[in-house]
């Protein structure tokens, strides 16, 4: 075959690949808009980010609030965070979710979706069918938990009240879920569960 013919056919091939396999983009995750309103943070656009990486809305909004270490909720297309967050600081934990649980470790793309395999998460590639295990780092910032201990009694004022009603007190940079209080009132408060920044209690009558 002609040297020409050759380079035809490469050229002809090149223009029939599909644009997701030629080009291999860096995939980039949409621009925080981030909102400032009093003490309350406010992702703007959180619906587009979700959507950008194709995952569940609660599992991103799960990731960020523990490694922000402050509760909130979803609302609509936005996130509002009851904490004041600088933008770099949302910006760098959705840059790590993206990398842990969006992005493949071999080609790059973001064409992935998880799997469990027995009590194993797996990311798998749909672009070139690699398989990784994800591996959540244990070590969420330890001081930021200190001073809190499940099974443990502390005597808190609950400072705000949750979307679902939940009293929410905090000890240190811990927040603390207490069903059944208002705002203001002080209470004795034994703690159940602590996962990362966030635990969850009950009032005590010890």
């Amino acid at each position: 075959m002609a040297e020409d013919d050759y380079l035809a056919l490469l050229e002809k091939a090149k223009d029939e690949l599909p644009d997701t396999i030629e080009k291999h983009e860096r995939f980039n995750v949409p621009e925080v808009d981030v909102l400032q309103e009093g003490k309350q943070t406010v992702i703007r656009n959180f619906g587009d980010i979700v959507e950008a990486l194709r995952r569940d809305p609660e599992h991103l909004l799960h990731f960020l609030l523990r490694e922000l270490g402050a509760p909130g909720f979803i609302e609509g297309r936005r996130v509002i965070i009851k904490a004041k967050i600088s933008p770099s600081q949302v910006t760098d934990r959705i840059n790590s979710y993206t990398e842990t649980w969006v992005i493949c470790s071999e080609c790059g793309r973001p064409d992935t979706h998880i799997n469990k395999e027995g009590r194993i998460l797996v990311l798998e590639c749909e672009a070139c069918g690699a398989h990784r295990p994800v591996h959540v780092s244990k070590t969420i910032r330890p001081l930021e938990t200190k001073g809190v201990k499940a099974g443990e009694t502390y005597e808190l004022v609950i400072e705000d009240v949750g979307k679902k009603g939940d009293g929410l007190a905090k000890r240190g940079n811990v927040v603390i879920y207490v069903p059944g209080t208002i705002k203001g009132s002080r209470v004795k408060v034994k703690v159940e569960k602590v996962d990362g920044n966030i635990a969850f209690g009950k009032i005590s009558n010890e």
